[in-house]
């Protein structure tokens, strides 16, 4: 693993795998091919042509950023100790004054392709200021190349298992991107590279959604969904066919069948802070369990009523804000279903009137017509906030955990950033592929989802902290218009609050010190 300048515009000291852009000269290495040539390779890419150019630029890449060339010599052995001539062109390859098949012509060597297995492909979504269409490779490294950054782009390098990596990760000591991190966690299921590169040959990877998807629109009109877009992972999921059936809105006081057994109805009570509005999730039909019935809200409440028969078994809440579980007294007035989750912590923003009649614990499990439901314990956003796993279809009803569209709000003192940060981790060793938010519509990709929030979190962290070096000690409405400068205004005055959850958080790492009402990145001698 190599990690990038803190001055790159892109991904600024984050961790990634030795890789780049094709060079339009990786075409030009045919005759120093070995074991693929540009059909087989193409094939094994699922690419028209030009497949064997990816895997070159793969060895290029490897070579210009780490050092290390995977290539044979006259005699068909790997080039096992550092060649000195070799290595000396490392940087003439990397300025493009010579190409890959110029160093094979003069050093009479092959490049053996069969030895690359192909992993991954990753595709950033539409809207994004960069975009990339990359594919992640898998070798077994020459037993005696050593490998080194350039100094240029990047600044250090490190071998690592990669256990150790998203060990390291979760503790916040390096930053990595989704898909590298996506890839760690593949790798971290093998214990050999033979295994690994025995799968990598055998099992092609999973695609990743690229191509626009037909719909309906609100007004029930014929659109494309592009990936990336909010609606993307669900119409995938409820038109598996391409149909253009499905409705990419959500639509307050209408209800979709996520899943066979699982319905959602959102409330009407969309804003700011609530998006499209609270999502109640319906499992079963004869005895059904409501997860987040929601504000009070007479409407919402009479048409779960209306859809559920009022055959209600119980109902649970994944926390006590006041968008979420006011309306659970008045749905056991009508049923007598018992309410479920954990008691409301003081503070003004938790709904006072909620009470259990029986408290969930970490780890719970519950029964439902739809399956069974997991209890996690996720504090950080509210001390009491739970998620549930329904573990057969391993779809997760999150909350206010994980959000749609946006990152939540962690507001001290009930909200801590500490808390929330560990909460995300544990998530990453549950079995999950959707994500069923309390805002938003359904979300795939569940792990890399987890990855991102986890990673933005901690690139915020780190600017927090370049801020105050930079610009020096201040107060709380003084950083914050700096370190969310990506924000805009209007939403800058709850970003504060997420800052404080960052600085509190930092102060009890030891890195910064709050003296009065002004936050420092070092307490300052003598005080």
């Amino acid at each position: 693993l190599l990690q990038r300048t803190w001055d790159a515009v892109f991904m600024p000291g984050y961790w990634v795998f030795p890789g780049g852009a094709l060079d339009s000269a990786d075409g030009e290495c045919g005759p120093w091919l070995d074991g693929h040539d540009n059909a087989s390779a193409s094939a094994m890419l699922d690419v028209e042509s030009g497949g064997a150019a990816y895997l070159v630029a793969a060895l290029r890449e490897c070579f210009e950023e780490s050092g290390i060339l995977l290539a044979t010599d006259q005699q068909g052995k790997l080039l096992n100790d550092g060649n000195g001539e070799i290595d000396r062109e490392r940087e003439d390859v990397c300025r493009g004054e010579i190409t890959m098949a110029d160093l094979c012509r003069r050093h009479h060597l092959r490049l053996p392709l069969d030895r690359l297995a192909y992993v991954s492909r990753w595709v950033t979504p539409p809207g994004a200021s960069r975009r990339f269409d990359t594919r992640f490779f898998v070798a077994d490294c020459p037993s005696g190349q050593k490998a080194g950054h350039d100094g240029v782009e990047t600044i250090d390098h490190a071998w690592l298992s990669p256990r150790q990596a998203l060990a390291d990760h979760r503790e916040g000591k390096r930053l990595f991107g989704v898909p590298t991190l996506k890839t760690l966690r593949m790798l971290a299921n093998f214990n050999t590279t033979d295994a690994l590169l025995a799968h990598s040959h055998a099992q092609p990877p999973e695609p990743f959604p690229s191509d626009p998807w037909p719909a309906l629109d609100i007004n029930h009109r014929s659109q494309w969904i592009e990936p990336g877009a909010g609606a993307y992972d669900e119409i995938r999921k409820l038109d598996p066919d391409r149909t253009g059936t499905a409705v990419a809105a959500i639509v307050p006081g209408k209800a979709v069948t996520l899943t066979p057994g699982v319905r959602r109805l959102t409330a009407p009570n969309a804003g700011m802070m609530t998006g499209s509005g609270t999502n109640t999730y319906l499992l079963g039909t004869d005895q059904v369990t409501v997860i987040d019935p929601g504000p009070a809200n007479n409407q919402h409440l009479e048409q779960i009523l209306r859809l559920t028969g009022g055959r209600i078994s119980q109902i649970l809440v994944t926390h006590t804000h006041r968008d979420h579980s006011p309306g659970a007294i008045a749905l056991k007035k009508q049923t007598g279903a018992p309410i479920m989750g954990m008691p409301a912590p003081e503070d003004p923003s938790q709904d006072p009137d909620f009470e259990a009649d029986e408290t969930l614990r970490d780890g719970d499990s519950l029964s439902t017509e739809a399956g069974t439901l997991k209890v996690l314990h996720t504090p950080g956003h509210a001390s009491n906030h739970l998620c549930y796993l329904l573990e057969e279809e391993k779809i997760l009803f999150s909350g206010d955990h994980l959000m749609q569209g946006s990152t939540v709000v962690i507001n001290p003192p009930d909200g801590d950033m500490t808390a929330y940060l560990t909460s995300l981790s544990q998530l990453s060793h549950e079995d999950i592929q959707f994500i069923a938010p309390g805002h938003g519509f359904l979300m795939a990709h569940a792990h890399a989802v987890v990855d991102y929030v986890f990673t933005h979190r901690l690139v915020r962290e780190h600017k927090v902290l370049a801020t105050l070096r930079t610009h020096g000690a201040g107060r709380l409405p003084d950083l914050t218009p700096r370190v969310y400068d990506d924000v805009p205004p209007v939403v800058q005055g709850i970003a504060s609050r997420s800052l404080l959850a960052h600085l509190i958080k930092l102060e009890q790492d030891g890195l910064v010190t709050l003296i009065g009402d002004v936050w420092h990145s070092a307490k300052p001698a003598g005080a």
